[in-house]
């Protein structure tokens, strides 16, 4: 009689945010006791973010692709594995754990982590999918697991020393926020949500999103679901330091603590669109500026873009989930 083949697991880790030997202890142990063959490792680099080694583990045949790396490396994994079927394990290692927050999973919990990983089940989930016009007219496409967004969070990324990010993690972006807050440069931009006519506005930021956890308790999107098939898009254009003040409470006191509860949500009542802070639902979302600007996509900064479309693919991802919590 043949014997039945294992289920095998492809590690994607980032050598510069894991303990190896102690992650390889952990995965090698679990994948044993779950009945799995040995697992395939293979190392992020400058040149290689995630995508390639991804498509290697992929051409492999694995069951599972375990990504242990930094919101940068969960999101180039998830791009080589959209649609694939491949079920994606989480391992958080960096400051945002932007997925593995909004997932509700163990953030600081290696054993936990791995055992998830491999006696988990699947969830499918959308992904955010982005094509960036450059200056020269070219375009290329990548995905998003969280947000993409243009203004001062995009500005906020591309001012932070990535030394001291490495060092000093979430601290790290004070003086980066500050810097953007006093940038005075608006975003002109011509936009369209799905099939509705092009509107012009002027806003200060613009954010589409999967989802809507982000560190510090802040909830930027409290509507947003991870598996609804829908776009949700924010726009922000204070009015001087009252509106910036009228902001920091919605989002940082109705929506990341007083919303987060039923009881929360009954007292705050529903969302109003004001001149502050502008929330929609939709699909697919183009956009224009009258002038490149700053982009990022969870968290890591993409270069200047003169426009882009972005649009929700439902289901395209399988994230390996507590049983308890399918």
């Amino acid at each position: 009689m043949t014997e039945p083949t294992l289920k095998t697991a492809a590690v994607i880790y980032n050598p510069i945010k894991v303990d190896l030997d102690a992650l390889r202890e952990a995965i090698d142990s679990a994948a044993r006791d779950a009945g799995w063959g040995e697992s395939v490792w293979l190392e992020t680099s400058v040149d290689d973010v995630g995508q390639g080694v991804t498509r290697q583990a992929i051409e492999l045949g694995v069951d599972m692709v375990i990504a242990a790396g930094g919101d940068g490396t969960v999101r180039a994994v998830a791009e080589a594995l959209r649609g694939s079927g491949i079920s994606l394990g989480l391992l958080p290692s960096g400051t945002g754990n932007l997925l593995a927050r909004n997932l509700q999973l163990t953030l600081n919990n290696v054993p936990i982590a791995v055992t998830t990983a491999f006696t988990g089940t699947d969830r499918a989930i959308d992904l955010g999918v982005i094509d960036i016009e450059r200056s020269d007219k070219s375009r290329d496409r990548h995905v998003f697991v969280v947000m993409a967004g243009m203004g001062i969070d995009a500005k906020m990324i591309a001012n932070t020393d990535d030394d001291l990010k490495a060092k000093a993690g979430i601290a790290a972006y004070v003086g980066a926020i500050s810097k953007s807050l006093r940038d005075p440069h608006e975003l002109h931009m011509q936009f369209r949500l799905d099939d509705e006519p092009p509107k012009r506005t002027t806003v200060h930021t613009v954010m589409l999103g999967n989802c809507g956890s982000l560190p510090a308790n802040i909830l930027l999107m409290p509507d947003a679901k991870i598996d609804d098939g829908l776009l949700d898009l924010m726009l922000m254009r204070p009015g001087g330091v009252l509106g910036w003040i009228r902001v920091w409470v919605k989002v940082a006191w109705l929506n990341g603590i007083v919303r987060r509860t039923k009881a929360g949500k009954a007292l705050a009542g529903e969302h109003r669109n004001d001149g502050d802070l502008h929330y929609r639902t939709g699909r697919k979302f183009t956009a224009r500026l009258s002038r490149p600007e700053e982009i990022e996509l969870d968290g890591d900064g993409f270069g200047k873009a003169t426009a882009f479309r972005a649009w929700i693919e439902a289901g395209a991802l399988n994230v390996r989930v507590p049983v308890d919590a399918s």
